[in-house]
Order: C-alpha cells, then structure tokens, then sequence
C-alpha cells in the first residue's frame, strides 16, 4: 500500500508580521511543571541505566489558531512509549526538544495556543520533565542579542518555560540566555542557542562546565541544541549556514577536546545520524549526531551530501573521519514524523527511532534501533 502526503510550505506574510508587535506584548502561560521532577543530582549518582525522549521541530500549520495536530501525533507515540517503559529496567525519564516549538516564538498566542497544552500531556499525564532549546523559529536568525525578534521570542520562552528550567541564579543556568544544564545519573546534559554560536559568553559558559565536569561520574555528555554540523536536507547539502560554519569551527573542537559523547539536534525535517570518529592521546573517540526534526513541521527531504573536505582537514591531526550512519528519503513522505528513545546502560548508549501515523515501522537502519559505539579491536 503507498501513501500520498502533501505539505504546505510555510512563509511569513506581511499581515502576519504587523501583527507580531502586538501579539508578542502578549503573555505567555508558563508550562505546568512535572508531576515527577527530576530528583537532585546527588540523589542519582548510582544511576547507570536509564533512558529519555529526543525530537525537535514542532511548528504547526496554524499556530495561534488551533493545536498542533502533526505534534500531537507524535506526543500520543511518546504517551504510549513512556507508559509501556514505566515497569521496565530502564523507563523513560524525561524529554529533550531541539528546538522551533512554533512558527514564531515571539507571537505569545502561538506558544499558548498551540503548544503548551501538548507539553502538558507530557509533564501531567506523563509526568516527566521537559527541556527545551531554542531554534530559529523561536528567535529569528540574527546574532544580534538586541535584536526585537530575538529579544521577544527568548522572553517569551523564559516565560513558557520558567517552571521547567534550573532556577535564576542557579549555577546550571545561564542568566539571560535560554542556555542550561542538568546531570541524570551518569550523564550530563547541556541544552543551548545554536543561534548565536560566535556569543562569547554563551560559549565560554558551556566551554566551564565541560570542563568543571567530574568525568568519574559523568561517563557520558549529550548536548542538544538546534543546527547541526553536518545534514543532508534543505539546510544541508550543498549550504553551508552561518550558524553551521560557526559550530563547525569554534563549537567541534570543544566536543572533541571534551569527549562529549552525542549530539541531539534539528533544523532539518528528517531523520539522519553522522557519526565523527578522531584519536587524542587518550585513544580513538566517537561523536553521534542525531538529527531528529520530525516532531510535527512540514517534512523535508534528501537533497544531498556536505562538503566535509575543510572540517576534516581542519582535524587532520585528530584523524576525523565522518561517517554518514542514517540518510533520509528523497521522498518527505518516506521520513515520517518521529521521537528518538536514547537508552543509556553505563558508558553504552543505544537508540530507537519511533515514527508515527503512517511512519510506523520506520527502520532507517533497517530496523528501528542502533548500538552507538564501536567494537574494540
């Protein structure tokens, strides 16, 4: 049986952005926080086997009017998975989103609207945290902190997402910024704006707690932002971004010197995944990037492979080496809307890939799941 699907391309409007003044004056209803937070950190330490949800892009077709429909899909598959985990050795703990929650997060009625009451079957129904980085449908694109798009859609995230981040002040928590962190057991997480990849501040944050990390317990590190390194859809390919060049050449030198273990982003509607392989003096290393946009936002498609020839030469002396582990479809309707289960047994990480409505029993390694390491010699 073949299916035939459809997808609008979305564009801003003018009436749309004479609206957004007004509408970004607007509050934004802070998310209901879960009924089962996170315990502190030092309450964790022992634990060594868990696991939690990955996705991103979550913009609907009518944001501000109605909810997201295609999100909502893909929030059900994440009901059922963490209610099926919840007896099982290693239920689901929380979720990570990587960013574009709506069209245009300075417009509070779309946050409030459409996307904060799917949030809440998650934190409510399901109970579990949530954390959120932004994309650049939250903040616009441009790398000026002050610009009034930005400036209007990181309010407005801080307001939405006010009870769900470490609290102001709190040294897991970048004033200002929509940056933070959080360990779970054994793994640490950074969540942070891949916007503005070259503010100093922000990096130098991030750049300190890798490197205040104590890696005897932290055995793993998983960032998740919004742009990847390396995709092969539409911002992909042939382009380079901005944002892109910038993690490219200032942000994988700090992954590679701090063994950060997995990457956890967006952008692209798709499913893909990049492995970077390179040797230090302390042996030969892997990176996993999970590019997971299929949270609801009208799917992308296969358009072809980066250049890597300058990011690896620029990492001859670490040996990098990039290896493109999962492509999407030339077909948006063969990479179906989807959530990542990430499952953490010690120092091994493995992931399921979980597409939803027509997506089901999608198997984008020929089956749906992955071991993310290598064998030993």
């Amino acid at each position: 049986m073949s299916f035939v699907r459809h997808f609008a391309v979305l564009a801003f409007v003018p009436t749309a952005l004479i609206a957004q003044g007004a509408a970004a004056r607007d509050s934004v209803t802070p998310i209901r926080p879960p009924k089962n937070p996170l315990p502190a950190e030092a309450a964790t330490t022992g634990v060594t086997k868990f696991s939690f949800i990955a996705y991103g892009d979550t913009r609907g077709r009518h944001d501000g009017t109605e909810l997201q429909a295609e999100h909502t899909l893909v929030v059900e598959g994440m009901l059922s998975a963490i209610k099926k985990a919840a007896g099982g050795p290693d239920p689901i703990r929380f979720v990570l989103q990587s960013g574009d929650a709506v069209v245009n997060g300075s417009i509070a009625k779309a946050l409030t609207v459409s996307y904060i009451p799917i949030i809440e079957r998650l934190t409510q129904d399901a109970g579990v945290p949530y954390f959120f980085t932004v994309g650049n449908h939250d903040v616009g694109a441009s790398f000026d902190l002050a610009d009034p798009r930005r400036v209007a859609g990181i309010r407005n995230f801080l307001d939405a997402n006010s009870r769900l981040l470490p609290p102001d002040g709190s040294a897991h928590r970048l004033k200002g910024y929509s940056t933070f962190s959080f360990g779970y057991g054994n793994t640490y997480f950074i969540g942070f704006d891949s916007n503005i990849p070259d503010d100093s501040v922000q990096f130098a944050w991030v750049k300190a707690q890798l490197e205040s990390l104590d890696r005897t317990r932290y055995v793993n590190v998983a960032l998740f932002f919004h742009h990847p390194l390396f995709s092969s859809g539409p911002h992909g390919g042939a382009i380079i971004e901005k944002q892109t060049a910038s993690l490219r050449a200032k942000w994988a030198p700090l992954f590679r010197a701090q063994h950060v273990r997995l990457l956890l982003v967006g952008h692209e509607h798709l499913y893909e995944h990049w492995v970077e392989r390179y040797t230090d003096a302390s042996g030969a290393h892997r990176i996993d990037q999970i590019v997971s946009g299929g949270g609801g936002a009208p799917l992308y498609q296969y358009v072809g492979e980066p250049d890597l020839t300058a990011y690896t030469k620029a990492g001859a002396e670490a040996k990098v080496n990039l290896e493109h582990l999962a492509r999407p479809s030339t077909d948006p309707g063969a990479n179906p809307f989807h959530f990542v289960i990430v499952h953490v047994d010690g120092d091994k990480i493995s992931l399921e890939v979980v597409g939803v409505d027509w997506g089901k029993g999608f198997a984008p390694y020929r089956s749906s799941g992955i071991s993310m390491q290598d064998k030993t010699p």
